[in-house]
């Protein structure tokens, strides 16, 4: 599924360097559930972004579905991320303006899928996670579970490789957080490749391996 080989990310800020990502390495094969931990400053924010096709590596290689994308531009990478990845945040990233339907259209709306077969599309997948019923709600009609129900949604639409997971149940309450988690082991099940970003130790222990990261490095793969 995915492989990343002495992947090194270095950020200037004027004259300082500063090295969030020293050399790691490690491999996710398909239809596994990984988390990435690490308290803060250890890389695994850096990790997410590279991973999602977000940012490029200043050096080493990531082969995403055997394919070397460490090195694409960001036409490439914006390409990649729509067709390949799907991304589930803490935050929800939902449009409040306009319905949940809407809302995971939008990046069928961007791959260009027609209005007809996108509106199918989403409507199966919001069925699928339990909101068919709501089709017409607006992000402010719904309860933040729900919101997070939508947000997996989206990440489903394209049918991607790799699920990106990052804290996903951060603004829940332990119950709702429990029924997302069974959501994504259900995901899981049907053989979604699922990586999840989290410091909790909680979050962690519902995925089949966890790699560590601290102060840039790899301390558990």
């Amino acid at each position: 599924m995915l492989e990343v080989n002495e992947l090194r990310k270095v950020y200037n800020s004027g004259l300082i360097e500063v090295e969030a990502l020293k050399g790691v390495s490690f491999r996710i094969d398909d239809g596994e559930m990984v988390a990435i931990m690490g308290p803060s400053g250890s890389g695994k924010s850096t990790m997410m972004h590279l991973l999602g096709c977000l940012d490029h590596p200043t050096s080493g290689s990531y082969l995403l579905d055997g394919k070397d994308v460490s090195g694409f531009d960001d036409n490439g990478l914006a390409e990649i991320r729509n067709k390949k990845i799907g991304f589930v945040f803490q935050q929800f990233n939902l449009l409040a303006k306009t319905s949940i339907l809407h809302n995971v259209e939008v990046p069928l709306i961007y791959a260009g899928v027609g209005r007809k077969k996108r509106r199918k599309i989403a409507t199966d997948v919001l069925t699928k996670v339990g909101l068919g019923h709501r089709l017409d709600h607006h992000p402010n009609e719904i309860s933040g579970g729900q919101k997070q129900r939508v947000a997996v949604a989206r990440a489903l639409v394209n049918n991607p490789s790799l699920i990106l997971a990052d804290e996903p149940t951060g603004n829940l309450d332990s119950k709702t957080g429990d029924e997302i988690m069974e959501l994504f082991h259900q995901l899981n099940d049907q053989g979604h490749t699922i990586v999840l970003v989290t410091h909790s130790d909680e979050i962690a222990d519902h995925a089949d391996r966890t790699i560590r990261l601290l102060d840039g490095e790899l301390v558990k793969g």
